[in-house]
């Protein structure tokens, strides 16, 4: 039995080919969307057929510029930002820019991982522990 394919999936395998110059790219399905990886790094999100790129302070005032909206986890009683913006539209169009903004949100994920490392190291210190 084969799977029928969505509009969202469709969308997901042309971001995938958008995405090809940029290096190893796959999705992986999660939270009624998908996760985009550059190699190992977590760069992306795509739901209901919109690109969502990984940001950080350095990189948020460049899409907050463009006047790019930031992903919003709608909660019963608040609204939460990610750390995701949406992309621009010509990274649909033109591969160079494709590569250009995956190359920021890696930035950005590589950023988070590292700070992640300390910040475990710093807790783990405040414990008593060696790490």
């Amino acid at each position: 039995m084969t799977r029928r394919t969505s509009k969202q999936d469709e969308f997901v395998e042309f971001v995938l080919e958008q995405m090809a110059s940029a290096g190893q790219v796959r999705a992986r399905r999660m939270f009624g969307g998908y996760g985009i990886y550059l190699a190992e790094h977590f760069v992306a999100i795509i739901l209901n057929e919109k690109l969502f790129l990984k940001t950080d302070d350095s990189t948020q005032p460049e899409f907050e510029a463009r006047g790019l909206k930031p992903l919003v986890f709608r909660m019963k009683t608040k609204q939460i930002p990610a750390r995701y913006f949406e992309a621009p539209p010509e990274v649909f169009d033109d591969p160079e820019e494709m590569t250009r903004w995956l190359q920021l949100a890696r930035t950005a994920a590589v950023r988070a991982k590292q700070d992640r490392k300390v910040r475990r190291a710093v807790e783990a210190r405040s414990r008593g522990h060696k790490s």
